[in-house]
């Protein structure tokens, strides 16, 4: 298929993608292993490892090492990650930062519809919507090439900020409604409100494919509008407006993402835009539905397949008798052999050199030290360990800390598939060789569980557990994955390479594959989607005369994620040379500040610096900080770690703070 024939994204890139060749010779590139800091040769940087490994988990047991992924990993990648923690190191501690990105609306949609995927339909069927509503999504700096299938809706964005995607949606006609951070969840119960008392109920629908209305009607029916608008700011007139679009248009969808998502109430607040999407009868409905953006470049496919503390590949459960059974099968290990569900992550990292905590941890394709919230005191933990290995093509900022550094390959220099938002499985083709002495991941996990040799506990690893070709992994998480959710087990390397379009679930080799999902049935057993009671509950902490302010961090266009590749793009850093606060200049001058100058934004936790961007379109309660910067600019000084009761994912659109002259 030629690139502009790719239905996602016609071949279109944005900034990020231009540039990211740039980094395949970079002279910052890693090329040779690094114990404290001094080139080594690869049989000593792994033959340490495994010998500092092989030691802690004698003396300390296998808990004591832990593991970190990401959502970037290929499948493969993810896959063998997981494996390897609970094979070859017997350890339960393993997650990745994926529970930072899409861990509230995965367990939301999987208590709703019985199953997690970003978009249960192609990312096509939105270039006939009628109207869009995008709930916490700023699209047109995090996901651009996904505009293109937006232009022909009215756009409804939700968002606490004046973004890009709100000046894009305005300026084309749409709305911006913007609620005070934090406050998401009492604005979808309030449009619920709306939609059953004005007669916008779908009752012929929620009467044959879903359950659980009642329930959740009488959770919502104390948030009248007006109610819901003194909580969160939007008018009643914008709520009505909003659902007679959602309710009265022919083909309409509603979209979630981070924005939703990352507070100490996300799943809630997810289950609450999914009980407005059901009460209209939006989702399994051709030409409608509802759907979540995913972050990562992985974000689908790294979560499905076994690095999460309570996964196993196939989206299968860890603590699933049946399934533990049908995965160790596949390994070739005792199901018993397998370790219980262990800490996600932030509480991982909270764990690290604690006298119950891991003392080892090793880290693939992540960059905590400034990803995650309370970012200082995750530098001081990881400072603490016995051992800390990271594999990166870069000098990360926890690579710094690093006892021992691995240089694996990237993008263009390795085979492998990917799940897009749609869960639609991506071949991945090496386009040219690695630097000389670089590695991928599946190598060195390989060369890992070598050196390990047999388990403490008596438990044979096979000798061939960990293959090192991507297409040898694929075929064993096939296997692995048959008859779960997320069953890959019909997809295959030649199907892929002859251009066929393949979303999971694909369970047989003669399967199209599954574009969409719920149009006949919802995956739970009696086929209904459940609408589940929510509760409102605020930010877990509030704003006082010390912390008059509320802050909420985001991504901006040229930069990805921790940044820790895009900040050594030197197009990207001349358009985002470093941090910024934007503020209301009423606000910024009510702190002394003005539009240029150098702030000090400090919450409970710690301060991060940042240059002054007023904007008068700003809310004069709110300033917002990205999230890409390091050292002194990390927005995650600032964030809250207080976590999400069932997703376990951090607060990080709302903390108190106050702006100081830096």
């Amino acid at each position: 298929m030629a690139p502009r024939e790719f239905p996602t994204n016609a071949g279109g890139l944005c900034q990020k993608g231009w540039t990211s060749a740039s980094l395949l010779d970079h002279p910052e590139r890693l090329t040779t292993p690094l114990l404290h800091g001094s080139p080594v040769s690869w049989d000593h940087a792994l033959d340490h490892v495994a010998r500092r490994l092989t030691g802690l988990r004698a003396a300390y047991g296998p808990d004591a090492v832990a593991v970190f992924g990401g959502g970037g990993l290929t499948n493969e990648k993810a896959y063998l990650l997981g494996k390897f923690a609970r094979v070859a190191l017997g350890t339960s501690q393993v997650d990745y930062n994926g529970r930072f990105c899409m861990s509230s609306a995965a367990a939301a949609g999987n208590r709703a519809f019985g199953v997690d995927r970003g978009l249960p339909f192609p990312v096509t069927d939105l270039d006939q919507a009628d109207v869009v509503v995008l709930a916490g999504a700023n699209v047109a700096e995090t996901m651009p090439p996904l505009l293109s299938h937006l232009h022909g809706a009215k756009q409804v964005v939700i968002d606490p900020r004046y973004s890009a995607t709100a000046r894009q949606a305005v300026e084309a006609g749409g709305l911006h409604l913007r609620p005070a951070p934090g406050t998401d969840l009492a604005l979808a119960l309030g449009m619920l409100h709306v939609a059953v008392a004005e007669g916008y109920l779908d009752r012929s629908y929620v009467d044959a494919r879903t359950t659980g209305f009642e329930a959740a009607w009488r959770a919502a029916a104390p948030w009248w509008p007006e109610r819901a608008e003194r909580v969160c700011g939007v008018s009643v007139a914008e709520q009505r407006e909003v659902v007679r679009l959602l309710a009265t248009s022919a083909r309409r969808y509603l979209l979630t993402a981070r924005g939703v998502e990352q507070h100490a109430h996300g799943v809630d607040t997810v289950s609450a835009w999914i009980n407005l999407a059901l009460a209209l009868g939006l989702p399994g409905v051709p030409g409608s539905g509802f759907g979540t953006i995913t972050g990562q470049g992985n974000g689908q496919g790294g979560r499905e397949h076994g690095q999460k503390a309570d996964q196993l590949p196939g989206y299968r459960s860890i603590s699933d008798d049946a399934a533990r059974e049908h995965v160790a099968s596949v390994w070739g290990v005792p199901a018993a052999s397998l370790p219980g569900p262990g800490r996600s992550a932030v509480e991982l990292l909270g764990a690290l050199g604690r006298p119950d905590g891991p003392r080892a941890l090793l880290v693939f394709g992540a960059n905590p030290v400034v990803s995650a919230p309370d970012s200082a005191a995750v530098a001081r933990r990881l400072k603490s360990l016995d051992l800390l290995v990271v594999a990166d093509p870069f000098p990360s900022e926890t690579a710094r800390l690093a006892d021992v550094v691995l240089p694996v390959t990237q993008w263009a220099e390795e085979d492998g598939t990917m799940t897009n938002l749609e869960g639609r499985v991506l071949r991945r083709r090496r386009a040219l060789a690695p630097p000389p002495g670089v590695r991928t991941d599946l190598e060195v996990l390989a060369g890992l569980a070598l050196r390990l040799g047999p388990r403490p506990d008596g438990v044979p690893v096979p000798a061939d557990a960990f293959p090192t070709r991507p297409e040898a992994a694929f075929d064993e998480l096939r296997r692995a994955s048959a008859g779960g959710l997320a069953d890959y087990s019909g997809i295959s390397y030649p199907r892929l390479e002859s251009g066929e379009a393949l979303h999971w679930p694909c369970p047989s080799p003669d399967h199209p594959g599954t574009p969409r999902l719920f149009t006949d049935r919802f995956a739970h057993p009696d086929g209904l989607a459940r609408l589940v009671p929510v509760e409102y509950a605020g930010p877990a902490e509030s704003v006082d005369e010390e912390y008059p302010l509320w802050a909420t961090t985001g991504r901006v266009l040229a930069h990805y994620q921790s940044g820790a590749q895009t900040r050594r793009v030197a197009e990207l850093v001349a358009v985002a040379p470093g941090s910024f606060v934007e503020v209301h200049p009423d606000t910024a001058r009510r702190a002394g500040l003005s539009d240029g100058e150098a702030a000090r934004v400090v919450s409970r936790r710690g301060a991060a610096l940042a240059v002054v961007r007023c904007a008068p379109e700003a809310r004069l309660d709110t300033v917002f900080l990205p999230f890409h910067f390091a050292a002194e600019q990390a927005a995650n000084l600032v964030t809250n770690p207080a976590l999400d009761p069932i997703s376990r994912m951090p607060e990080f659109k709302a903390c108190a703070v106050r702006l100081e002259s830096a």
